[in-house]
């Protein structure tokens, strides 16, 4: 019978009793809560064209991250033995590469004006702070070396900085196209990257609504 294999998508290890790496598996899982909890709930409820494409820039980057591990075939450090690693690659770290393409992406979109949030800041703070937190936890937990998640990190913001000057110098072009295409309109997918402050476009398109409602009642 062939030996078994884990899908290792939240199978974290860290050793009984250590705090500090019980913490740091929580946060190695960032990508994860981001990817499930973040787009998808974003598709879901908002249905931003820059939001989708944020997420297939994500999709691709670890297809790039992939593609690259296969090729270059270099080994996890040695206590890839007891997280019953060792028969995947190492270089470059898939999670550093994912959350340092998100941090770079995210602050571009942000100092663009592209926002939920007014305190550029403060959001900004914390995806790099997520990001470093995350690529030492992959150091700390014995699944990477210090190069591997350097050369994730450092292939993260390369490939975010390019996606982003694509989505927005050439597909953000065709975004009204999009906007109007069967698809879009039966999927309500819209564009918001035009306004400045979107939370309060419909803070008062929501009020403004609410008041003519009131005022056919009365």
């Amino acid at each position: 019978m062939p030996p078994l294999k884990a899908v290792t998508l939240t199978h974290v290890r860290y050793q009984k009793g250590d705090q500090l790496g019980h913490f740091l598996a929580w946060v190695s899982l960032v990508p994860v809560f981001i990817s499930l909890g973040g787009f998808v709930s974003h598709f879901i409820f908002r249905r931003e064209l820059q939001g989708m494409f944020f997420a297939l820039g994500l999709i691709v980057s670890q297809f790039v991250n992939e593609f690259i591990k296969t090729s270059v075939q270099q080994a996890r450090p040695e206590t890839c033995a007891l997280l019953e690693m060792c028969d995947s690659h190492g270089w470059p770290s898939s999670h550093s590469q994912y959350m340092f393409f998100f941090a770079i992406y995210y602050t571009l979109l942000t100092y663009r004006g592209i926002s939920l949030f007014e305190n550029k800041f403060l959001v900004n703070f914390l995806s790099w702070s997520l990001a470093l937190l995350t690529m030492y936890s992959r150091v700390y937990l014995g699944y990477h070396t210090v190069a591997q998640v350097f050369a994730g990190a450092a292939l993260g913001i390369f490939l975010g900085a390019v996606w982003f000057w694509f989505v927005n110098s050439i597909l953000a072009c065709y975004f009204p196209a999009m906007e109007e295409s069967k698809f879009g309109r039966m999927f309500y997918i819209k564009d918001t990257s035009h306004i400045p402050n979107v939370l309060k476009f419909e803070y008062d398109s929501a009020r403004a609504a609410r008041k003519n409602m009131a005022s056919k009642c009365n």
